[in-house]
């Protein structure tokens, strides 16, 4: 059965993560809540009965009592192994954990990479982060926030008996940890790529642009630089700047994820699909009159516009094979957010999830999100592979969640970063289209992760 347990309300509910931080494979879905605009829940669990990872062709399925090697689709895989869990845990019917946005069920993240698995692409871009393409998990608790309430449970599914569930009550109810944990950079952040480079590559953008190849492509510069310490550290400092509602902090074996997007992938709930691709981005203003200008600059933008408008007939197209036909609906077109340090175009796709598919169907059919690709999806893959230096790894992948209930929530991983083996790395880029002004875009991608960059360098010590 599901139980559930209520919690002290904190507003900085980090302080529950550090309480369980210490156990494997640690996830902590945040919503940047109390300072942040649009998020409201955030999700914290660790221990996964199952881990699945996927690296080199190979799904590893890793529990206490199995570790297979798996070819073929990880997202077949996964389904599997979701369902064989869910017929433990059908949906349940207690109204206040119905209500709830994850009960237990999967929880992790995706890779940009793990396109690879879905389509035959080019092998050019250097390798040099060793995080697995997927990495989620089967999670039997949870510890849900809800800032718009502000209350705070402990939901425990039928994986947990009572006698766990009371251990796990108890750490949550245990005076807070004390993290001591500090983070610093080594070295200031160095792009991938000089400007001229990346001048010459949107060149080449330009060209394949004007011989009909593609419509848009998303370019992107890596920022990197040396670092010693705790990443989680570097997240509270980052979270303090750059309240995002779709931030995640992920702990592995090999490194930590660092994100703080603002982007929803994919979203199912009650069979309604929903997507809000971001295209369009301008800086803040220095006061509130010009920060109003600039808003409004951006929502009258044509070039932003068209640029929208590309991912949102994309996007429409992907997650139309996994709904019925003739629900998939635009209820929003070019509506402006805004961020700590940025302006979003950003549009909502609408649509009805077909009964002969599921979510993770509709993930495997959307991936990776068309707003951090280009249009067409796969000619513009051929070409970021072509033109990017290094793999991006997590960015422009997916974090998020499959609950027992049924409900699915995703982000794009945009403004986020990794830290492994003393480097942290960050990226940042754009939708290069044929009215693209080439300093501007490359400025652009400073705009999105200046507040990123510079809050860490605040880290290194001055001689």
């Amino acid at each position: 059965m599901y139980r559930l347990f209520p919690l002290l309300y904190l507003a900085n509910s980090t302080l529950y993560f550090e309480r369980i931080r210490h156990f494997s494979a640690p996830v902590y879905l945040d919503s940047g809540k109390p300072a942040g605009r649009y998020g409201r829940y955030d999700i914290i669990a660790a221990n996964p009965v199952v881990k699945l990872s996927y690296s080199d062709t190979v799904t590893q399925v890793t529990s206490s009592s199995r570790n297979e090697s798996l070819s073929g689709n990880p997202f077949s895989h996964l389904q599997t192994v979701f369902e064989q869990y869910q017929q433990q845990c059908p949906p349940p019917q207690q109204p206040k954990i119905k209500a709830l946005p994850f009960c237990g069920g999967l929880l992790g993240y995706f890779a940009y990479d793990l396109g690879r698995c879905l389509e035959t692409l080019p092998e050019q871009t250097a390798k040099d982060i060793d995080l697995p393409d997927m990495q989620v998990g089967i999670y039997s608790w949870a510890v849900v926030v809800d800032h718009l309430r502000q209350t705070t449970v402990l939901v425990t599914s039928p994986l947990v008996d009572e006698a766990e569930a009371q251990h796990y009550l108890q750490l949550m109810q245990a005076p807070p940890v004390k993290e001591n944990g500090n983070f610093t950079l080594k070295t200031k952040f160095q792009s991938n790529m000089t400007e001229s480079e990346y001048h010459h590559s949107l060149s080449r953008i330009s060209d394949y642009i004007q011989g009909g190849d593609c419509y848009q492509v998303n370019f992107s510069q890596r920022f990197t630089a040396d670092c010693q310490g705790d990443p989680w550290s570097a997240y509270k400092q980052l979270r303090e700047h750059a309240p995002t509602p779709y931030s995640a902090f992920i702990e592995t074996e090999l490194g930590a994820i660092l994100s703080h997007s603002p982007e929803q992938f994919l979203e199912v709930n009650k069979g309604r699909v929903t997507t809000k691709p971001i295209k369009g981005t301008l800086p803040r203003g220095a006061n509130p009159a010009e920060d109003a200008q600039l808003k409004l600059a951006l929502h009258d933008s044509e070039k932003d516009r068209s640029e929208n408008l590309m991912i949102v007939d994309l996007m429409r197209n992907d997650v139309s094979k996994a709904c019925e036909y003739g629900s998939v609906r635009v209820p929003k077109l070019f509506a402006v957010e805004s961020y700590a340090n940025v302006h979003h175009l950003v549009s909502t796709i609408t649509g009805k999830l077909s009964s002969d598919q599921n979510p993770l169907s509709l993930l495997e059919h959307s991936f990776p999100g068309g707003s951090i690709t280009g249009a067409p999806k796969i000619r513009a893959m051929e070409i970021i592979e072509e033109l990017e230096p290094h793999r991006r790894s997590i960015y422009c992948g997916s974090i998020g969640y499959l609950s027992f209930s049924g409900k699915l929530d995703t982000s794009i991983t945009i403004r986020t970063l990794i830290c492994q083996n003393d480097k942290i790395h960050c990226w940042a880029g754009g939708g290069i289209v044929a009215d693209s002004i080439t300093s501007a875009e490359y400025q652009e991608t400073y705009n999105k992760v200046n507040n990123l960059l510079h809050g860490l360098e605040k880290t290194m010590k001055s001689d």
